[in-house]
């Protein structure tokens, strides 16, 4: 077999570069997106943030409050999901003239096999330039991209490369690219595994690269395997093309913990509309819906419930959550997150029942109305009453 040329291409710090683009005066200026700091007393976490905040060690998933305290003078922004989705499809439609085989690993991220299409373009080098300089001159944004024969180095190498970079990994030359690194740069290499290796004296890829695969399948069973042939550059995973979208779901983090039962049922209708809007955005209708409580002291509980039909009705979808809850709810409880989630998809255009449902098709009218008011006038200008 020839060798692959996968690219994987990451935007530079996406929801942030979006918002400095948009507006000029932030350029240069340390941009945090995520919570309400509230002067670091806000709740939440940073969604992702500015090169230039990154620089007071500030970092995704980090608390919004210690956000603020490192860097109280940086900007920050709740973000805008529909702006950053507006930019992400003009991106993707710019990937999809370079190639048709593309993997969306998220709003800002993707594998591209350009085995079949690099051509085109001289080479995968050339290709993967061109690419960029799309995306700059069309949305005045920078990505990075990385160049490999597998996935995994693929993506170490955009990571590496960072920002506005572009590496090629040549199938020769990649052991020399892996071996020198650290082993968390490893897929599947977390804290935990981190720390047991390090106490196996292994600390490098190279270090791991060297361990027989019997002994890593000894200390770490199946995973152990994995890494082996990851360290040693083998990674069989394919670009997978047009993958479904699995769930769809929205959480909300309460600003105190609470124990109040109306509020908690207030914001699990809200949730459960948000879910019901992008399922129907997407075209989608799904059977089980999945609760999600995280507790004072963050110890966290998941409930799921699979119904007769799939779904898209907010109805449906609040009433199972609400149903999920009191099932989990005990006096005193105190509630730190709520989460909402609808997955085990069925194509909209599916017919689930033979006979006509009036009461469905009056529903299906009231969500469209519902949805037609919103993308007009916004998504505050209307909402269902408790």
């Amino acid at each position: 077999m020839s060798t692959k040329i996968i690219a994987h291409m990451d935007m530079d710090a996406f929801f942030a570069a979006v918002e400095q683009n948009d507006n000029p005066r932030l350029k240069g200026k340390p941009v945090v997106i995520g919570a309400d700091p509230k002067e670091g007393k806000g709740r939440g976490v940073v969604s992702t943030c500015s090169y230039e905040a990154r620089k007071f060690g500030i970092h995704s998933a980090m608390p919004i409050s210690q956000a603020y305290r490192l860097c109280p003078q940086a900007a920050f922004l709740r973000g805008s999901h529909s702006r950053y989705s507006e930019i992400s499809d003009q991106i993707f439609r710019i990937l999809y003239d370079f190639t048709p085989d593309i993997e969306p690993i998220s709003i800002d991220e993707a594998f591209l096999d350009i085995t079949g299409t690099y051509h085109f373009y001289k080479t995968p080098k050339d290709t993967c330039q061109k690419i960029r300089e799309r995306v700059h001159s069309e949305t005045g944004l920078t990505a990075s991209i990385g160049i490999a024969p597998v996935k995994m180095v693929a993506k170490i190498a955009s990571d590496l490369c960072k920002p506005d970079g572009l590496l090629e990994i040549a199938q020769e030359d990649v052991l020399n690219f892996l071996w020198p690194l650290p082993i968390e740069k490893l897929w599947g290499v977390g804290p935990k595994t981190k720390n047991f290796l390090n106490q196996k004296g292994i600390y490098l890829i190279g270090d791991l690269a060297k361990v027989s695969r019997e002994r890593l399948i000894d200390d770490l069973g199946e995973h152990g395997d994995h890494l082996f042939n990851l360290a040693n550059g083998i990674d069989e995973r394919d670009v997978v093309f047009d993958e479904e979208v699995k769930s769809v779901g929205h959480e909300h983090t309460f600003e105190k913990d609470t124990s109040d039962k109306e509020l908690v049922n207030k914001t699990l209708l809200h949730l459960s509309e948000k879910v019901s809007r992008r399922l129907r955005q997407d075209e989608l209708k799904g059977r089980t819906v999945t609760l999600k409580v995280r507790l004072k002291g963050f110890k966290t509980y998941t409930r799921a419930l699979t119904l007769p039909e799939s779904t898209n009705f907010i109805e449906d979808i609040f009433m199972t959550a609400q149903g999920l809850f009191k099932g989990l709810y005990t006096q005193g409880t105190f509630i730190r997150l709520l989460g909402v989630r609808v997955t085990n998809f069925k194509n909209l255009y599916i017919q689930e029942n033979l006979f006509e449902d009036k009461g469905k098709d009056r529903k299906e009218r009231v969500h469209k109305a519902v949805d037609n008011i919103k993308d007009k006038f916004g998504e505050r200008s209307i909402h269902r009453a408790t």
